[in-house]
C-alpha cells in the first residue's frame, strides 16, 4: 500500500531476524510501516515521503568485508532516523564514529542506566531493563552526538543528535523482553517523527475500498474463496467496494480436511450475500500431483491449476471477468522471495502462478500482517468461526503428505488431523495456539499391536503459537492431550502405528513440512 494517505515509516532491513517484528510493533502503534532493503534508492525513499527511518538489526559486523552499509545520503533527507542494534553501529560508522569487537557480548536480558534525558525514554525509569543481542558495540559515538544510555558492558547503549533527529539504541525496543521498549517507539514515533496515529482498522477498510474501487470501475471480479479468515476479509472487502461485481469460486481441489468443503460452502452462504460457486475439482488436482513429490513442484502444480479453473468458470459461466481476488499477506510476500528476502518456500498465490494468467490481480491484503487481518474481518462483521479459524495453506493436505499425494495417503492424514484438532478443541486449546495439524511422512516404522508385527506410517503432530508465522515456537501440550491423540490416532486411523511430536521453532525450521 504506497499510499499518502496514512503516514509512514519506513524499516530499512539489514537482514534482521526482527525486522518484521519492528515493522509490526510500529503498526501496533497506529502508524503504518513497511520494509524497504537496506540498498534502496534515495531518491525511491524520497518519493515514498516518509515521516521516519528505522535501520533494523543484522546478523553482521559493520566492518567486516561485504557487510551491508546505510548510505549516509539518508542522513541528509532530513527525516528523524533511529538505528537499532546493527542499525546504530551502521549510523555511527557511517558518521565518522567508531565500533569495535568490546570482548564483552551481551546477549539477552541487560540493565541499561540514563546518562542525559533524552526524548526517547521520556517517562521510562532512569534504569530499565532492555534486551540485548550483540558482540560489538560503539565505542565512540559520531562528532556532535551525545551519549544518553549505557549498560555495563555497552558505554554507548544509546545516543542521539536531536538537532538532526538522529537516535540509536544498542538493545531491541522492538522485543516483548525490553518492557518499555512500545513506549520508547511511540516516544521516536510521535514526539520526533510527529507521525499521527491514523492506521486503524476503518482506515484500513477504507483505504483498501477506494483503491480497489478505482481500480476495478464496473468491471466484474472473481475470487478465490479457500473458507479461511484472509480469502474470506478480501472478498467482503472486495464486495464492500464493489457490490453486485463479485463472484467467489470455492475450489474444492480434495486436499482439504475433514467435512471442511461443505463446512465452507454452508458458512459461507448463510452469513454472505455474495454469489457463490463450488467447483468439485478434486481428481484433477490429483492428476496433477502423480508422481510430484518436490515441494515446490507442489505447490506450483497447484497454483497453476487453481488459476485454470478461475479460467475455465471465467469463461463458461462469467463471460467478462478480468479481475482475480486472492488474500495474499505480507509474510506470503516476503517468503516467497523478493529482492530483499531469499525464497524459504513459494506460496501457491504468490510464487506458484503461470506467467500466462490472464487475470489481473487484486490483493487487497497483500501489505498486511495476520493479526490486522483477523482485527479487519471484526471490524466487517465476519463470524468468529472464520476470523479464528487457524491458519490452512492453500496446497492444503498435499504439504503435509511428504513425498506422493495419493487418494489412499490422504485418507490417512485426513482421518489423523480429525483427531489432532478434535482434541485441542476439546483441551480448550484451539483459538491459544497459531497453528495444530497432523504429518503423514513419507517412511514406515515397526510396531507391535496384539501380538503381531506392524509395519505401517507414522504420524507427527505439529502445534505452534506465533504472531504473524514469521517466526514460531513449539507449544508446549499438556502430556494428558498428547496421549489422548497418541491414542486415538494410533487405535483410530487404519495403517498408523506411532505418533510423533515436532518441537523445532520457527527458524530453524519452518511451520509446514513443505
Amino acid at each position: 500500500m504506497d499510499s499518502p494517505s496514512f503516514d509512514t515509516v519506513l524499516v530499512i532491513d539489514f537482514g534482521a531476524q526482527y525486522a518484521q517484528l519492528i515493522a509490526r510493533r510500529v503498526r501496533e502503534c497506529k502508524v503504518y510501516s513497511e520494509i524497504v532493503p537496506h540498498d534502496a534508492p534515495v531518491a525511491e525513499i524520497r518519493r515514498r515521503r516518509p515521516k521516519g527511518l528505522i535501520l533494523s538489526g543484522g546478523p553482521a559486523s559493520v566492518y567486516a568485508p561485504g557487510a551491508p552499509a546505510v548510505n549516509p545520503e539518508l542522513f541528509e533527507l532530513g527525516l528523524p532516523v533511529l538505528g537499532i542494534c546493527y542499525g546504530q553501529q551502521a549510523m555511527a560508522q557511517a558518521l565518522g564514529g567508531e565500533v569495535a569487537r568490546t570482548g564483552a557480548r551481551e546477549y539477552g536480558k541487560t540493565t541499561l542506566r540514563a546518562t542525559a534525558p533524552s526524548v526517547l525514554f521520556r517517562g521510562t525509569p532512569a534504569e530499565q531493563t532492555v534486551w540485548m543481542s550483540h558482540s560489538d558495540a560503539v565505542v565512540r559515538p559520531p562528532e556532535g552526538f551525545r551519549v544518553t544510555g549505557e549498560s555495563d558492558s555497552c558505554p554507548a547503549a544509546a545516543f542521539e543528535s536531536p538537532e538532526r533527529g538522529l537516535y540509536g539504541v544498542q538493545f531491541h525496543p522492538e522485543v516483548a523482553h525490553t518492557p518499555h521498549g512500545i513506549e520508547i517507539l511511540k516516544s521516536f514515533l510521535y514526539e520526533v517523527c510527529d507521525a499521527r496515529p491514523t492506521w486503524t482498522r476503518v482506515s484500513i477498510i477504507e483505504e483498501a475500498v477506494r483503491e480497489v474501487r478505482a481500480r476495478v470501475g464496473g468491471e466484474r471480479i472473481i475470487c478465490g474463496l479457500s473458507g479461511g479468515v484472509d480469502s474470506a476479509v478480501a472478498a467482503v472487502l472486495v464486495h464492500k467496494a464493489t457490490p453486485g461485481q463479485l463472484t467467489c469460486v470455492f475450489v474444492d481441489h480434495g486436499l482439504l480436511r475433514a467435512g471442511e468443503a461443505e463446512q465452507v460452502e454452508e458458512t459461507f452462504r448463510r452469513n454472505f450475500k455474495i454469489n457463490l460457486i463450488h467447483v468439485k475439482a478434486r481428481d484433477r488436482f490429483l492428476a496433477k500431483l502423480a508422481g510430484v513429490t518436490d515441494p515446490e513442484r507442489k505447490r506450483r502444480a497447484i497454483g497453476e491449476e487453481f488459476i485454470r479453473v478461475f479460467e475455465e468458470v471465467a469463461k463458461t459461466e462469467l463471460a467478462g471477468v478480468g479481475f482475480l481476488v486472492q488474500g495474499t499477506l505480507y509474510p506470503d510476500i516476503i517468503e516467497s522471495g523478493t529482492r530483499d528476502a531469499a525464497r524459504i518456500k513459494s506460496h501457491h498465490n504468490v510464487g506458484g502462478l503461470p506467467e500466462d494468467m490472464r487475470f489481473e490481480l487484486i490483493e487487497p491484503l497483500r501489505n498486511l500482517f495476520k493479526d490486522e487481518v483477523r482485527a479487519i474481518g471484526e471490524e466487517l462483521g465476519i463470524p468468529d468461526e472464520i476470523v479464528w479459524r487457524q491458519p490452512f495453506p492453500g496446497p492444503g493436505l498435499a504439504i503435509r503428505i511428504i513425498g506422493d499425494v495419493t487418494a489412499e495417503r490422504l485418507e490417512i492424514l485426513r482421518r489423523a488431523d480429525e483427531i489432532v484438532l478434535e482434541e485441542i478443541r476439546r483441551a480448550g486449546l484451539y483459538r491459544e495456539l497459531w497453528q495444530s495439524f497432523a504429518i503423514l511422512p513419507s517412511v514406515r516404522t515397526v510396531g507391535v499391536m496384539g501380538d503381531d508385527r506392524t509395519y505401517a506410517h507414522p504420524i507427527v503432530l505439529r502445534a505452534v503459537n506465533s504472531e504473524d508465522a514469521m517466526t514460531a515456537d513449539w507449544a508446549r501440550l499438556p502430556y494428558e492431550v498428547l496421549e489422548r491423540i497418541a491414542s486415538r490416532v494410533v487405535g483410530e486411523v487404519p495403517g498408523v502405528n506411532r505418533v510423533a511430536y515436532d518441537v523445532t521453532s520457527k527458524p530453524p525450521g519452518t511451520i509446514e513440512w513443505e
